[in-house]
């Protein structure tokens, strides 16, 4: 299912990381760079966002998770194949096809936050990344509501020990976030997203920054 909402949203397959074919003038470009070893592939099609910004961003949000969690660097490493960067209706996302990181280019584009969110997110995904290889590895994983919310508890638990790990200036944001999401219930810690509306919305803000 969510290998389909991707290609509808973006003409392409969250697992395939090749440029689209017969992509319409003007659309992004496909680009690949490499970040603390990391392949990163960046899709950009906002003329006002230049690359090099959202890739310094994800250099120094690695940058902090190197310095204050560096087992959280090298579980990336293991479990991730490459980052993607992309215009998004959400901050992150893994994909299992590819084993790919989705970062969205404006989140990391951000002047108004530290790399400490980015990095939270990051490791979020990376959680994702770790109980799929459970999965893989034979482990019984069920992805059912219930379980899908336990999923995404395990995930903020990695978020609120990241922010705990931050000195205080740079943690309090991604401490507060993790604490208000661990005390939704099943529906609000993993809730149904229309990704029609989000890409309405989405495609909305891009004609205006535009």
């Amino acid at each position: 299912m969510l290998r389909r909402i991707i290609a509808a949203l973006t003409g392409r397959d969250a697992g395939n990381t090749e440029a689209r074919d017969g992509a319409p003038a003007g659309a992004a470009q496909r680009e690949t760079h490499f970040v603390r070893g990391f392949r990163v592939i960046v899709e950009n099609g906002r003329p006002d966002i230049a690359t090099p910004t959202v890739l310094a961003r994800l250099d120094e949000a690695l940058a902090l998770v190197e310095r204050y969690q560096p087992w959280r660097l090298r579980h990336l490493r293991r479990d991730l194949r490459e980052f993607w960067v992309v215009r998004f209706p959400c901050r992150g996302a893994y994909f299992p096809e590819g084993r790919a990181c989705m970062t969205e280019l404006t989140f990391l584009a951000r002047t108004d936050i530290s790399a400490a969110p980015v990095a939270a997110s990051i490791l979020h995904e990376g959680m994702h990344a770790r109980v799929d290889r459970m999965r893989l590895g034979g482990v019984p994983l069920h992805v059912g509501s219930r379980e899908r919310a336990r999923e995404e508890r395990i995930c903020r638990r990695a978020e609120l020990d990241f922010g705990m790990a931050l000195p205080p200036e740079l943690g309090a944001p991604v401490v507060e976030r993790a604490l208000a999401s661990l005390a939704l219930d099943d529906a609000g810690v993993a809730p149904t997203v229309d990704w029609a509306e989000a890409q309405r919305r989405q495609d909305a803000v891009d004609r205006g920054a535009l």
